[in-house]
């Protein structure tokens, strides 16, 4: 659900309504190239969390990220 909610609006998601609003192309091609791609991404991070487990403790990595999405925020809103 979580994974659900922060797709919502996302430049993929945009991307992939472009793609099915062109007449001649196939609905149901863009629709499961669209799934393939995130089950892979979500696949990758998987693969690439539980690697990074093994020589980092969770709560150093919940810390990183969370300092991550601080900086990422603060940079978006100082940019404007």
């Amino acid at each position: 659900m979580t994974v659900f909610l922060a797709e919502i609006g996302d430049k993929t998601q945009l991307a992939t309504m472009l793609f099915s609003a062109e007449r001649e192309t196939n609905k149901w091609v863009v629709f499961a190239g669209s799934s393939a791609a995130l089950v892979i991404a979500a696949a990758i991070g998987v693969l690439v969390g539980a690697q990074l487990e093994r020589f980092v403790r969770p709560q150093t990595l919940k810390m990183i990220a969370g300092a991550g999405f601080i900086i990422i925020g603060l940079w978006t809103m100082l940019s404007r």
